[in-house]
């Protein structure tokens, strides 16, 4: 499996490819069907197969400020893609200048001259080059000017159309299993362990901090089952059960921050400041609460750490 950041690595040899192209962000059911059809066909064809995806977001380039909440970072949609079959991955910066490119020269400058395209498939509402001009039918017709074909497929499966947008409609509302479901897997969401007020190690519950990747798609604030995932040197292979926290610790004068911590259930002896982490959503247990002293949050807190113990068995 190849990685490529920018078209600029692509081998000068690289010979005719199956081609995919697309944001893909979350790597959901429908993304999944698209790229697999794209190995396929490689595979059928004799030929290798190729996902382009980008970097940044295209809207934060288009419109700046209007950057969607991601569903997964580059380093895991990478991680994804490749676990779908396909011989290479592309991740091509985009720039103001790549969107200004008219959608015939797009074409012809990354589709034919760098990858040599034989086939292309995409999302059935693909969209390319200068304004968003190209769609499928235009990409058919390039296709014909250059010795390619072309083929849009629907973002379906299990019989209804799958989005990213809808995805982050279930995640907004606490809805991590529909989520789940949509995306083939729990959500992920990634950081680094920081340090914070250590107020769940006070209380019995020791918890790791994530400072998240910006523009994360945090769930709604609220109580969740899932999983604290780890591969590091110290702990490789890693995923404990945990019972996730998302919101501004209300009982608590003063909070306000809005923080994902997780508890590894029945764990007190981790060590995991400045270690890469990653929680795993499963369920939803209850809303953030402001409770009338610590005495209730704890026996809250307990609770929720049982609920967790009985959803991840």
């Amino acid at each position: 499996m190849r990685r490529w950041h920018g078209l600029d690595e692509v081998p000068a040899d690289w010979g005719r490819s199956v081609v995919t192209i697309g944001v893909f962000d979350g790597v959901h059911r429908g993304h999944e069907r698209i790229v697999r059809a794209a190995a396929d066909e490689a595979r059928e064809r004799g030929l290798r197969s190729v996902v382009i995806t980008f970097d940044p977001h295209p809207d934060e380039v288009v419109r700046p400020g209007t950057h969607p909440p991601l569903l997964a970072s580059t380093r895991r949609r990478i991680e994804l893609l490749e676990g779908l079959g396909t011989d290479a991955v592309a991740v091509v910066p985009f720039t103001l200048e790549l969107s200004q490119v008219p959608p015939d020269e797009f074409v012809r400058s990354v589709l034919v001259e760098r990858l040599h395209a034989a086939h292309v498939i995409v999302g059935e509402d693909f969209r390319f080059g200068h304004k968003a001009k190209g769609d499928v039918p235009l990409l058919r017709e390039l296709g014909e000017k250059y010795d390619f074909t072309a083929e849009g497929v629907p973002l379906v499966a299990n019989g209804g159309t799958i989005s990213s947008t809808s995805i982050r409609g279930a995640l907004e509302s606490g809805d991590v299993a529909a989520a789940a479901e949509a995306l083939g897997r729990p959500h992920r969401v990634e950081g680094v362990v920081v340090r914070g007020h250590q107020r769940g190690r006070a209380l019995g519950f020791p918890t790791a901090n994530l400072e998240t990747v910006p523009h994360t798609a945090i769930p709604a604030d609220g109580v969740y089952a899932g999983w604290l995932v780890c591969d590091s040197e110290r702990y490789p292979d890693a995923r404990w059960p945990a019972a996730i926290s998302i919101g501004t610790n209300p009982t608590f004068e003063g909070a306000g921050e809005r923080t994902v911590e997780a508890y590894a259930l029945d764990r007190d002896d981790l060590d995991l400041y400045g270690e890469h982490m990653a929680v795993d959503f499963l369920a939803r247990i209850r809303d953030t609460l402001k409770f009338d002293s610590v005495e209730a949050l704890v026996e809250a807190m307990n609770n929720d750490v049982d609920r967790a113990r009985d959803l991840t068995r």
